[in-house]
């Protein structure tokens, strides 16, 4: 029982009231595990089981399936998904019955595993995620691999990004919800004297204040940075610095404003110009889909004008489409 409990209590840092997947109310592990058998057993895949079984669970509900379904028949569902599906849709079912920490520890694992790193996979997770969240990922980490995030992220970054990525990935942000307003001026003024009134920037002093900082206070300071400076602190860590680092730095003050805004963004991005960047799609749908993926929808539509639904049923089809949108839930 303990590995079931503490991945309950994993998997309870991943839900927030605003997602679209929810725990199904008369919920047996086994009756769906018989049924995903069957789906998969059967002459042809029958995909559509398989989509309502997997979008219709909690992840905790769907790790009990899990169980179940390797007791009934001494296989892993993950590696019959794996035999059965192929491409994208193999890689949306395989992540939706992954806890979310081991998920988003193997989605920063993909990201620096071979030539180069993905950079903005890193910034992705680690601008947006609580420090629980990040200390899960880090236990699976070590868990998977006996070695320490920290000393594998040092080996594949460099520089002020390398700075900031580490102090971000110790999960140790400030966590005090009181906002001290003289400190967000002197931080606003601190900022602005690193930066736009001085000739080059001290990035260390932005990495300092936005990476170590509270929610709370550091959202005070960007109201404090516009009144010393006109601009936004956006516009001028964009104007000041180039590269991975002004990437990171920005995504962490979008997270600090607005995160369902922040993913908005990412999904647009996914699904902008000539092809779908699935791996970000995927992502951002399923390590959001318990959280707050209806206040994510709602940012998508103020911001582009129509819907999350429609920008997926526009932009992926078949059997992976389907499973996107029942992942999105309702039309907006």
């Amino acid at each position: 029982m303990e590995k079931e409990e503490s991945s309950v209590i994993m998997t309870s840092l991943w839900n927030g009231e605003r997602g679209t997947v929810k725990p199904k109310a008369s919920f047996d592990a086994e009756q769906d595990a018989l049924a995903l058998k069957d789906a998969i057993e059967g002459i042809g895949t029958k995909e559509k089981v398989l989509i309502d079984i997997l979008t219709g669970r909690s992840n905790t509900q769907r790790q009990l399936i899990c169980t179940a379904y390797q007791e009934a028949t001494g296989r892993t569902l993950e590696k019959d998904l794996k035999g059965d599906t192929s491409g994208d849709f193999e890689d949306l079912l395989v992540a939706l019955i992954t806890p979310p920490a081991d998920y988003d520890c193997h989605e920063v694992m993909r990201a620096i595993k071979g030539a180069g790193t993905e950079d903005s996979t890193l910034i992705e997770i680690f601008a947006s995620r609580s420090n629980q969240q990040i200390k899960a990922i880090r236990d699976v980490f070590f868990k998977e691999t006996e070695k320490q995030l920290s000393d594998e992220l040092q080996s594949e970054v460099s520089g002020d990004f390398s700075k900031a990525l580490l102090l971000l990935a110790k999960g140790s942000r400030d966590e005090e919800t009181t906002v001290n307003a003289e400190k967000a001026r002197e931080d606003a003024k601190t900022l602005y004297n690193a930066g736009e009134k001085k000739w080059g920037t001290d990035e260390s002093k932005f990495i300092d204040i936005l990476c170590k900082g509270s929610i709370p206070q550091l959202r005070q300071t960007l109201v404090e940075y516009k009144n010393v400076s006109g601009k936004t602190l956006q516009q001028s860590i964009e104007g000041e610095m180039s590269g991975e680092l002004e990437e990171l730095l920005v995504a962490v003050v979008k997270c600090v404003k607005s995160i369902p805004a922040y993913f908005a963004e990412r999904l647009r991005k996914s699904m902008k110009g000539g092809g779908t960047d699935e791996s970000i799609l995927n992502r951002v749908m399923v390590s959001r889909s318990e959280i707050d993926l209806l206040d994510i929808r709602a940012e998508f539509k103020k911001l582009y004008e129509h819907s999350l639904h429609s920008a997926i049923e526009s932009d992926v089809s078949g059997e992976y489409g389907e499973c996107m949108k029942a992942i999105c839930g309702g039309d907006d």
